[in-house]
Order: C-alpha cells, then structure tokens, then sequence
C-alpha cells in the first residue's frame, strides 16, 4: 500500500498551501482568510490521521503473516 505513504503528504502540502493561501489574505485585509485557515488545518489533521493509520494498517499486516 505505497499509496498511503504518498497521500499523507499531499495533505501536509496541500496545508501549506492553504495556510499560505490564508497568510496573503489577511495581509491583504480581507475577510475570506478563515476558509482557507480551515481547509488548511483539516488538510494538516488529515495528515497525521492517515499516518497513525497507516501505522496501524502496517501492524495489522505484519500481525496476519
């Protein structure tokens, strides 16, 4: 499942994103800054929720062999 190790970090890029996104828009005085401060920190949740479950994904098939 080498698909879960590269997905994890989407997510954390795609926050970076988001966050920077969410940086430009404050500075510029607008109020639409928070949907990216959301989308950032749920794409950075998503990330270490995909790693401990690939962790545990791993465990699991190691358990079974």
């Amino acid at each position: 499942m080498k698909y879960l190790s590269i997905t994890k970090y989407l997510y954390l890029g795609i926050g970076l994103i988001m966050f920077y996104d969410a940086f430009t828009k404050w500075n510029n005085k607008s109020d639409e800054f928070w949907l990216s401060v959301i989308l950032g920190a749920t794409a950075v949740f998503m990330f270490f929720f995909r790693s401990k479950f690939g962790k545990k994904f791993e465990q699991n098939n190691q358990n079974k062999s």
